[in-house]
């Protein structure tokens, strides 16, 4: 998919993501940090500028995404932007991971955990080539051991997919997430429990982020990209945090 005059490029509603236009259908992408590498083989698409230059894009696969799925599902603020940072929990082998360090660019850092050491190598040679994206393979329930890589962040994203994500993400959010940070959660209702319908699970989902100092602000369903998923965004307050608790 090179593009020239047929492609089309725009900037989305969110900071730090575009539409692609021009192709069969709208397609969501962001600017390339690495421009001519792939990562997942996806479709890029170059752009000539008015002065001469030239800027690639790199198109943003729904189906390999849950958070481009809750994207282009209708949520109002993702809150991963230029400059953010951000803790990935479940990162796999760096899909999303490649567009977040697109969208924070230069400036942001993505620190990525990953508990599979097969998934983690193609996350490490991926990050090889993007210097805002910090591998850490280790157990998304033990934050203590990777504490002394991780800053502050901005926002944390989790898709760990486990029965209990919902404490993994507030074990990680007392460590790292700052007071008045936000989250966005990927939740897979038949991890959690597949003898209930999907939208039981959500809400118990919710009310154990409430009783752990979250404050779900929206929702979306990630159909018809996820079945019986939902992704859950909101803020996050602190009052005294115990760092050294664990």
């Amino acid at each position: 998919m090179k593009g020239g005059s047929r492609v089309v490029v725009e900037p989305h509603r969110h900071e730090g993501i575009f539409i692609a236009k021009g192709g069969k259908e709208d397609a969501l992408a962001t600017k390339n940090l690495v421009p001519g590498e792939a990562v997942y083989n996806e479709k890029r698409v170059t752009v000539q500028k008015e002065d001469g230059t030239k800027e690639e894009y790199r198109v943003w696969n729904p189906f390999r995404s849950k958070l481009a799925a809750a994207i282009l599902g209708g949520v109002d603020n993702i809150w991963i932007k230029p400059g953010a940072k951000v803790l990935y929990l479940g990162a796999a082998s760096g899909t999303t991971v490649s567009h977040v360090s697109d969208i924070v660019g230069p400036t942001g850092v993505v620190y990525a955990v990953e508990f599979s050491h097969r998934s983690g190598r193609d996350l490490v040679n991926m990050a090889k080539k993007r210097t805002n994206v910090i591998p850490i393979i280790e157990d998304a329930r033990h934050p203590a051991k990777y504490r002394m890589l991780v800053g502050m962040v901005d926002v944390v994203f989790s898709d760990v997919a486990q029965p209990d994500q919902a404490r993994i993400l507030g074990l990680n959010a007392s460590y790292f997430l700052k007071t008045g940070g936000h989250f966005v959660i990927s939740i897979k209702a038949n991890c959690i429990d597949s003898t209930v319908p999907a939208e039981t699970v959500f809400v118990n989902e919710v009310n154990k982020l409430k009783a752990d100092q979250f404050k779900p602000a929206e929702q979306v369903t990630l159909e018809p990209f996820e079945r019986d998923h939902a992704c859950v965004v909101g803020g996050y307050r602190l009052s005294k945090k115990k760092k050294d608790a664990e």
